[in-house]
């Protein structure tokens, strides 16, 4: 169990939350994951942190946080439904209230598309803080990217190739991949390498 990471929980959620902190933390150790991990997890809170700023509600983003991959599954296509539905059920029991345990799902189900809506800050920086990776040195997007075969290692070359490419195609079919982070020029960069190597 990370103790950094229950450190970071316990100052978002209070201690009165550790037994939810800990299931969380156990789900992203989970042993079939191999890049939505704690790691993922630290990171992605670590950029929310950076773009803090940005956002109106930064501690609900930080939340948002800690459930977009509570859930993960590579064999199901739900992941972030099913991440927000146990954001949905766990959150009241802390005593946050309804509005801003809406927001805490709506953030999650955001992580489906990564592409919030004009003025949607929170969204923007989840978002950005989420696919932070894309915009890492050479060398770091590589081992991210291999990680990521990893955990579909149940799938086929050919079907990985082509459903991988299409995950790629789509981020770089949107008119933009950062709303705040400047990681734009390097993410597009990446993202064609790894077409290209596929």
């Amino acid at each position: 169990m990370s103790e950094k990471l229950m450190a970071r929980w316990r100052s978002l959620a209070g201690p009165g939350a550790d037994p939810l902190g800990r299931e969380l933390i156990t789900r992203y150790d989970e042993p079939h994951r191999r890049y939505h991990t704690t790691a993922h997890l630290e990171a992605v809170l670590t950029h929310v942190d950076t773009l803090a700023d940005h956002a109106g509600r930064p501690d609900l983003v930080r939340l948002a946080a800690w459930f977009h991959d509570a859930v993960y599954d590579p064999r199901r296509g739900d992941n972030e439904e099913r991440s927000a539905g146990l954001a949905e059920r766990a959150l009241p029991e802390l005593g946050l209230p309804a509005e801003a345990v809406t927001t805490v799902a709506r953030l999650v189900r955001l992580t489906v598309t990564h592409d919030p809506a004009p003025g949607d800050a929170d969204g923007a920086v989840l978002s950005d803080a989420d696919l932070a990776i894309l915009g890492a040195s050479p060398e770091v997007y590589a081992a991210y990217a291999a990680a990521v075969r990893e955990e579909y290692g149940f799938v086929p070359d050919d079907a990985f190739r082509a459903g991988r490419a299409a995950v790629l195609r789509s981020l770089l079919d949107l008119p933009v991949i950062f709303r705040v982070a400047d990681l734009e020029e390097a993410a597009r960069a990446n993202i064609t390498a790894e077409l290209d190597r596929l």
